[in-house]
């Protein structure tokens, strides 16, 4: 049923990549849909510009995309005929020592193993069986708490995930080279390294490495909302930016909404529809640590001691997994760490079109307590320059952003929090609150999409996804 020029079978709030993964579920089941935005661009945390000088690309936030490929939603849609190009660089990973040597994360299982010496076997046993395994994997894991379809794979890697990073790197490895990038990867969940399933994090990480690989966007992660929002026009659907909501009251009349949105704004904007219980138990939804993050506009490449970093997008700063684990923790206590743990990406050896020709972009950010409003580019700096001596000689001009401006530039970023809220075991499934359909508030017609509902943070869409099944189902009957 297609409605009249100003009502619509369903609006979405919120144009990340979960808002119009959402509509263009909506979409293919014959729904008309409008998604409105509030910034002058779509793309939520996939959005690119230039944010130090003229012609140097920067992504604003998300930069490197483990999930793209891994995503079943967004393997089915047909992006690259709305102009995403996806870019593997040599190898998806590179984890630095003081030594000058580093450990690599390869496509391969093998690989990888072979660069981690006495450590290797050790490796090929944990990761093998779950790359080779990941569409079950993730077929299973990768939504809301339902009956597994595979349970003995699924059951292997539950016996992993359900521990904490340290313990399990710890028990499983000898080598600093192993412990340490079994460490970086999974400080991605923005949680102390002690903590329960944050081993989880790193091997979905790194089985999504071996199976697909951790690509770039050419042009910028912009482009990843651009396709999205491409594919949705060429199905019917609308989409109008430059449009704040700051009311339910305030949007067109609609059979459904659909909020890419965290409890907090879904609060500001659609409190009185909602159950005073269903509103008390979003407002004690948890946010975790904020991001301080940096980009670069740079004379050269990044010179690494360690060669192998060159071939890699996204190199993990940080050495150890004592020293990685103690940055983590400080976070988590309100401290700011000296020697932060830094998620770097360095995008223009791989792509010409984020720089002028001979110039070069860098991306990087910390962990910082919630809110902190802390410019820790100095100390992310002294990492970089840690690994790579001469880098401070390259910056060109650089761009500070620090967790209130996060939030600033995106209400969903929360004290700063690009994960939508900590992914815990009591946020995992259940997140924003423990309910059969997680999507669907007690609200007939409102529903939550963004990465505040199951499976979490990363640009896959499978939140809208989900979410979107959900309302067709129940509202719809489809």
């Amino acid at each position: 049923m297609r409605a009249g020029l100003s009502e619509y079978d369903a609006i979405v709030v919120g144009s990340g990549p979960n808002g119009l993964g959402a509509a263009i579920v909506l979409a293919r089941a014959g729904r008309s849909v409008l998604v409105l935005e509030a910034k002058e661009t779509i793309g939520g945390g996939t959005r690119s510009a230039e944010l130090t000088r003229a012609g140097f690309v920067h992504d604003v936030c998300s930069a490197i995309h483990p999930m793209a490929l891994g995503s079943p939603f967004l393997r089915e849609l047909p992006l690259a005929e709305h102009g995403l190009e996806l870019i593997h660089p040599p190898s998806p990973l590179a984890h630095p020592f003081d030594d000058g040597t580093a450990a690599v994360l390869e496509r391969s299982v093998e690989a990888t193993a072979e660069g981690l010496g006495a450590d290797a076997e050790s490796y090929r046993r944990l990761m093998g069986p779950l790359a080779d395994a990941a569409n079950e994997v993730i077929g299973d894991v990768f939504g809301p708490l339902r009956a597994p379809r595979h349970p003995l794979v699924t059951a292997r890697f539950g016996l992993s995930a359900l521990r904490s990073a340290k313990g399990l790197a710890s028990r499983r490895f000898e080598t600093e080279h192993a412990r340490g990038l079994f460490a970086g990867v999974a400080a991605h969940s923005m949680m102390p390294l002690t903590a329960t399933i944050t081993a989880a994090a790193r091997l979905v990480l790194a089985m999504m490495a071996h199976a697909f690989g951790w690509p770039l966007a050419r042009g910028g992660s912009q482009r990843i909302a651009d396709a999205l929002g491409s594919h949705l026009r060429k199905l019917g659907g609308q989409i109008a930016t430059s449009h704040p909501v700051s009311s339910i009251a305030e949007l067109p009349p609609s059979g459904i909404v659909l909020f890419d949105l965290t409890p907090r704004q879904v609060l500001r904007i659609a409190a009185d529809r909602l159950p005073a219980t269903y509103r008390r138990r979003l407002a004690r939804y948890r946010y975790g640590p904020g991001v301080c993050k940096l980009d670069w506009a740079l004379d050269g490449p990044i010179p690494w001691r360690a060669e192998s970093c060159s071939r890699a997008a996204t190199v993990h700063l940080g050495a150890t997994l004592e020293e990685i684990a103690r940055s983590e923790a400080e976070v988590w206590h309100g401290r700011h760490p000296e020697r932060p743990y830094v998620l770097l990406a360095q995008q223009s050896p791989f792509d010409a079109t984020r720089a002028p020709e001979g110039k070069h972009t860098a991306w990087a950010y910390c962990h910082v307590p919630s809110g902190s409003a802390q410019d820790m580019s100095e100390r992310i700096e002294a990492q970089v320059e840690r690994f790579a001596p001469g880098f401070r000689d390259l910056i060109l001009d650089r761009s500070v952003i620090t967790a209130p401006e996060m939030e600033s530039y995106n209400a969903n970023y929360v004290g700063g929090d690009i994960n939508g809220g900590i992914q815990d075991i009591r946020q995992l499934f259940t997140r924003p609150t423990a309910r059969l359909v997680p999507y669907a508030t007690p609200a007939r017609g409102l529903y939550i999409c963004s990465s505040s509902t199951p499976p979490g943070g990363g640009a896959h869409a499978m939140c809208g996804y989900f979410a979107a099944r959900a309302a067709l189902r129940r509202e719809f009957g489809g």
